[in-house]
Order: C-alpha cells, then sequence, then structure tokens
C-alpha cells in the first residue's frame, strides 16, 4: 500500500526571510491526520534568504537530519561545534538531553534552500552530538544513515535508516521489510515507484507512506533524487 502525500498540499509558512512547506504538522500548521509517520515526525522544505537564518534555539530529545540543496547552511552549536554546510552534504545533529543551536545562510546574494528532518530517538537524555558527511554515489540506493553506523554511515538514536535513492537514467530495486513503515520524499523528479501492484510517479515535494510491500521499484527516464526512510 502506498499512500500520497502530494506537494501542493503541504501546509505552508511565510516569515519574509523565511518560506517553509511542512510535510507534517509543525509551527503554526496543525491537521491530525498528518502528524508524522513512525518516529519520522516532520520534513520542513525551507527556503531561507540571503544573510537571514534561525536564531540560537534548543532542541531535546529529538534526532535532527539536514540536507541542503542549494547553498550553504553555517550552524553553530552549544557543543562547540561551528560549521558550514554545503549542498549535498548531511547533518546530524542528536539534541539528547538539550543542545542550543543556530542556523544561517551566510551568503549575502544566494538563497538558501535546505530539508530539515526530525527523528525521534529510541533513547533519551543521551549526551548530545554531532556528525556531517558527504556521501558520494556508489549505487542508486545508497545507505547513509543507519542504527550502527555500519560502512561509514552516520548513526542515528533510533531503529531507522535513510537511504538516499539518486537515479540517472535508470530502474533500482529496494527490498522491503512488510512488519516495517517507509516513507520517500521526493527531492527532484519525475520518480516512478512501483510496490506491489502500485506505481505511482512522484514531482519535487512528494511524498509517500509504504506499508505491507516487499519490494520497492524506483524508476527515471532523466535524473532523480529522493529520500527513503526505513522506519520502525
Amino acid at each position: 500500500m502506498m499512500i500520497l502525500r502530494a506537494a501542493q498540499d503541504r501546509g505552508r509558512a511565510h516569515f519574509g526571510w523565511l518560506k517553509s512547506a511542512h510535510t507534517f504538522s509543525f509551527g503554526e500548521y496543525y491537521d491530525p491526520r498528518f502528524m508524522g509517520v513512525s518516529a519520522l515526525r516532520v520534513i520542513n522544505d525551507d527556503r531561507v534568504e540571503p544573510g537571514a537564518g534561525f536564531g540560537t534555539h534548543g532542541h531535546s530529545n529529538m534526532e535532527i537530519i539536514s540536507f541542503v540543496l542549494d547553498g550553504t547552511i553555517a550552524h553553530r552549536d552549544s557543543m562547540g561545534n561551528v560549521a558550514h554546510l554545503p549542498a549535498g552534504e548531511f547533518q546530524l545533529m542528536s539534541a539528547g538531553r538539550g543542545v542550543t543551536h543556530s542556523e544561517f545562510n551566510p551568503s549575502e546574494h544566494d538563497g538558501l534552500h535546505f530539508l530539515q528532518i526530525w527523528i525521534q530517538p529510541n533513547e533519551k537524555n543521551t549526551e548530545p552530538g554531532y556528525q556531517q558527511k558527504r556521501f558520494e554515489r556508489t549505487q542508486a540506493i545508497q545507505p547513509v544513515i543507519t542504527p550502527d553506523g555500519r560502512d561509514g554511515t552516520l548513526k542515528i538514536r533510533q531503529d531507522a535508516r535513510l537511504l538516499h535513492i539518486r537515479l540517472h537514467n535508470e530502474a533500482a530495486e529496494q527490498p522491503l521489510d512488510e512488519q516495517r513503515t517507509y516513507y520517500v520524499h521526493c527531492i527532484r523528479g519525475p520518480l516512478s515507484l512501483s510496490a506491489g501492484e502500485q506505481t505511482l510517479v512522484l514531482q519535487d515535494g512528494d511524498g509517500v507512506a509504504i506499508k505491507d510491500e516487499a519490494a520497492l521499484r524506483a524508476v527515471s527516464s532523466d535524473e532523480a533524487e529522493a529520500l527513503l526512510f526505513d522506519l520502525p
């Protein structure tokens, strides 16, 4: 079973310096039908004006993933990390028992476009942590975040995996566990997904929840990119 979450149906926020699309309920956008999928709680598609950003604020007991699509994030946190996160790199901040951080667009001319993702941890009040890495493409569907950090992936405090789908005029298949839950967020389409007897074509910003399926087939006749969440 695949259930589409169309890009145009997402919640919206516009603060002048920030335009955001919310896949799930967040901030002033609330819809009891869309509170997250399994441990996946937030996918925010954020666009930040030059020289603007999120001032210092706090989080606790959340696994926070940032993935930049265009531009650069200037990051600073209470753990002492000062970093730039350019397009194509993944950042995973484990808030644990509490952390503060800021995120800014350091460019005076170029906009910043990034995804901010929150996954609820399976451990609470742990030591905060920070990880950041670029993953060169080695396969069409590639793990980038795992519970044990295997094969150089970032390590998350949850029984969850994040896989990066990058297709170049090709097809790829991913085995699924029918006892688990999956969610795909399309970054760049069109991307054709097939599971069981269903086929959906995703465009930029579309998402789809997947349950009770044994395999997923992804196809693109051009270039397509998406994130696949493997959830408990």
